[in-house]
């Protein structure tokens, strides 16, 4: 039996899913951390961090942003969150590009079925799937960069510390009575896991046009520009999976980007309104209100400069890993 026809056959197997799971994962922190200062950066404008909001706007603004983190807390400012970066990001990357392998030929098992909605609806399934199982680790990464502040006492944000505050955290006492803030302070006290959530929602939502559209991008490119001849398929040299992963993410950033301002916003809720759920309508509300339609699009420059880079070296690295796991 050819090794084509073995790797067809072995494709649902678990031996081919961990191997598949392990080039994901190790292609996403490679990216991840290579863009992790700007990621940092990115949070705290999309979160509307009151120490930063001055340099939002401009594009030189990330990176006057960076200088005042670097004066402030040194290198390890800049990749403050990122320890809980890569304890998310390995495991998302794994089950995303594992998903989406396992996705992918359940979707279109022939070329006949090869259409751009089935390869859309692989790559969004495989992003909610990978999210749904991650979503606390995300939560825990953004509450690490949105925090600028060190004090003598607790110094530099920590995992461990910011997992505590987020399980801790109890409503205040509202100014007037309402039970709109009363019902979610009563859930959140008997289901403290929930708090970890902030944001679900949302989130999963904007990972349908984000990851959806991310793997139609790249799998469209690659079946264009490298066509199948003669029953065998070209393989890309690296410089193009890094030419076409960095479009796909730049396709997918500005699809699901109003999405994730609203998802950091929520996120970040415990620590601005921590006797509040905040629901869409009114972080969408609250976003619009202080910035326009502009707001839903703050920090999309930066988003760029951090998202190509990161998705062209995730994508690229991802088949690297593949050809050395054998798959």
């Amino acid at each position: 039996m050819s090794s084509t026809a073995a790797s067809h056959r072995d494709k649902r197997s678990l031996d081919y899913a961990l191997r598949s799971g392990l080039a994901g994962g190790l292609a996403g922190c490679l990216a991840k951390t290579a863009v992790a200062p700007l990621d940092r950066v990115k949070i705290l404008f999309q979160a509307s961090n009151p120490d930063f909001q001055k340099y939002a706007g401009s594009w030189t603004g990330a990176f006057r942003a960076g200088l005042a983190i670097y004066r402030d807390a040194g290198a390890r400012g800049l990749l403050q969150g990122h320890s809980a970066t890569l304890l998310r990001i390995f495991p998302y990357a794994a089950i995303k590009f594992m998903a989406y392998d396992q996705w992918r030929p359940l979707l279109i098992p022939t070329p006949d079925y090869e259409t751009n909605i089935r390869r859309f609806a692989a790559g969004a399934l495989a992003g909610m799937t990978s999210v749904t199982l991650t979503y606390p680790l995300e939560l825990i990464r953004v509450r690490m960069a949105f925090d600028s502040r060190m004090t003598s006492t607790t110094g530099r944000p920590s995992f461990v510390r910011a997992i505590s505050h987020i399980y801790h955290e109890t409503a205040v006492s509202p100014t007037s009575p309402s039970t709109s803030s009363s019902t979610p302070k009563q859930i959140f006290d008997r289901f403290p896991i929930l708090k970890f959530y902030r944001g679900f929602t949302v989130t999963v939502v904007g990972m349908i046009p984000y990851a959806g559209t991310g793997f139609l991008v790249w799998d469209f490119c690659r079946a264009y520009f490298y066509p199948v001849v003669d029953g065998k398929a070209q393989r890309p040299s690296v410089g193009a999976d890094l030419a076409i992963g960095a479009i796909s993410g730049a396709m997918s950033q500005t699809a699901s980007y109003p999405f994730e301002v609203v998802r950091r916003r929520m996120q970040v809720g415990g620590l601005t309104r921590p006797d509040r759920w905040l629901g869409w309508g009114e972080t969408a509300r609250a976003v619009y209100a202080s910035g326009g339609w502009r707001g839903f699009f703050v920090g999309l420059g930066i988003g760029y400069l951090k998202i190509i880079p990161m998705t062209g070296i995730s994508f690229a690295a991802w088949q690297g890993f593949r050809r050395m796991l054998g798959l």
